[in-house]
Formats: structure tokens, C-alpha cells, sequence
């Protein structure tokens, strides 16, 4: 086939989404959270995984270890897709997180702070930060899942209070 065949053309009316990765690096019970600075547009002040932009010339994978370097300088193992959102934020058009947990056998990181500040965070203490909106639901299912376990898929949108919603795909 190709690359014609694609149908890539084919956007009217369509919904489009801005792929990106989110990543959870993990070294013991710990788990390296980014506390976004106070200046950044999106989720300032507030505790986050490592993550942002696919690249065009990138597959998920290899652009969640991508952002995991420039972000930590870290360059875990054992990267397992945990979880596939669709995010509906009311705009016409959406983003498609690819969320990752990782293994790093170091905790030694490199950040110029730009993003904000990078803490090793006990996982028993996560769900007491400021975390971003999503990750109280996240967190628990992605960071205790099994190597064998079943992607999770969800479906995230906002109401008419600008509150989350999110939906889990729930079964086979």
C-alpha cells in the first residue's frame, strides 16, 4: 500500500489529535515527578510525569525515551505502554497520550529547570501533591500494573463546570 492509500487527506470533518507521551520513571518505590515551573502556560506549579510531543519521524516509543532525555538526561528500561487516552478538551481537535511507566537504575538527573524542578517522589506520597487533574485516577491503575496486564484505554472529556471526565474502557 501506499502512502497515498493512507487516506491521510481525508480530514473534513474528521477528528484530529496531537499525539503525545506521557512517562512515569521509576527507580524503587520511587517515581520521578516534574513540579512544572511557575511560568509554564500549562499546569503550572503542578506535579507531572515527563513528557510532550511526538515528532513526525517518531513512533510513540521512541518519542516518550526522547522526551524522557531532554527532560531528565535518564535513559530508563524496561518502557511498558500502560495506557491510550483520547482527550476531548472542546477544541476541534484533540490529543492522543501514549502513557508509559519506565526503569531507571539511577536517580541521577540533568534538568536546566526550564520545564520546572525534577523530584524522586515515594509513590505512597504521590496522591498528596498537587498533581495534575488526571493523575489521582491514573496513577494508582498505571504505576501497580503488571508487565502482562492489559492496556488500559480511556476516553477523557470536560463538562459543563470544566470538570474531568474520564472513562475507562472497561473489559476485552
Amino acid at each position: 500500500m501506499g502512502a497515498k492509500q493512507q487516506g491521510a487527506e481525508a480530514t473534513k470533518d474528521r477528528w484530529m489529535t496531537m499525539p503525545r507521551t506521557l512517562s512515569f520513571v521509576m527507580n524503587g518505590d520511587d517515581v520521578l515527578m516534574l513540579k512544572r515551573a511557575a511560568h509554564r502556560r500549562v499546569f503550572p506549579n503542578q506535579y507531572n510525569g515527563l513528557g510532550g510531543h511526538i515528532e513526525r519521524d517518531e513512533d510513540p516509543a521512541s518519542g516518550a525515551l526522547r522526551e524522557i532525555f531532554e527532560e531528565s538526561g535518564l535513559r530508563p528500561h524496561s518502557l511498558r505502554l500502560r495506557s491510550i487516552h483520547n482527550i476531548d478538551a472542546g477544541e476541534k481537535s484533540g490529543i492522543m497520550l501514549f502513557v508509559y511507566t519506565a526503569i531507571s537504575d539511577s536517580r541521577t538527573t540533568i534538568s536546566d529547570g526550564g520545564e520546572g524542578d525534577l523530584e524522586w517522589i515515594p509513590k505512597n506520597q504521590l496522591l498528596s501533591l498537587d498533581l495534575v487533574e488526571d493523575l489521582p485516577q491514573l496513577l494508582p491503575r498505571v504505576l501497580d500494573m503488571a508487565d502482562k496486564e492489559a492496556l488500559l484505554h480511556a476516553h477523557v472529556s470536560y463538562d459543563e463546570n470544566d470538570h474531568i471526565q474520564m472513562r475507562f474502557h472497561e473489559g476485552g
